[in-house]
């Protein structure tokens, strides 16, 4: 999932990896719409996997984050309307998500795509948000050591 569902600057929601051409990508809206268009070198595009959040320690991928918003909702849509919500409702709800969430660098606006982008991959079905082979090689290095 890491690599293969995208964030796009300039365009609204997530968007799937469906090929590579010469110059391009080609991704697919994870809306109802299932929308087909190309990337260019020229956009910002980024993987989930290459997004963090702040916290006071260390950065928490955001991977971790979708997973514990997972597990606070049962795997159901958001239960907070991030359009409606006010910031101290939005920080309430990050902190049961992420206990230690720098609240100095990370934005209201940053909780609400974090909320929007939840409800997108739910609703597209995608609900496995951390690569289990990745988790069984970090447990193996683990016991190695």
């Amino acid at each position: 999932m890491k690599e293969t569902i995208l964030a796009i600057s300039g365009k609204s929601g997530l968007y799937k990896l469906v090929s590579r051409g010469k110059n391009n990508l080609i991704v697919e809206a994870l809306d109802a719409t299932h929308r087909r268009q190309p990337a260019f070198g020229t956009d910002r595009i980024t993987s989930l996997g290459d997004i963090a959040m702040f916290t006071e320690s260390d950065d928490v991928p955001l991977t971790k984050v979708l997973e514990n918003m997972k597990t606070l909702e049962d795997g159901k849509k958001c239960s907070i309307d991030y359009k409606k919500a006010s910031p101290a409702e939005l920080h309430d709800y990050f902190t049961k998500v992420l206990p230690e969430w720098d609240q100095d660098r990370v934005k209201n606006s940053h909780i609400q795509k974090l909320i929007q982008w939840y409800n997108i991959l739910i609703e597209a079905g995608i609900t496995d948000f951390e690569d289990k082979a990745e988790e069984d090689g970090e447990n193996e290095e683990v016991k190695k050591a």
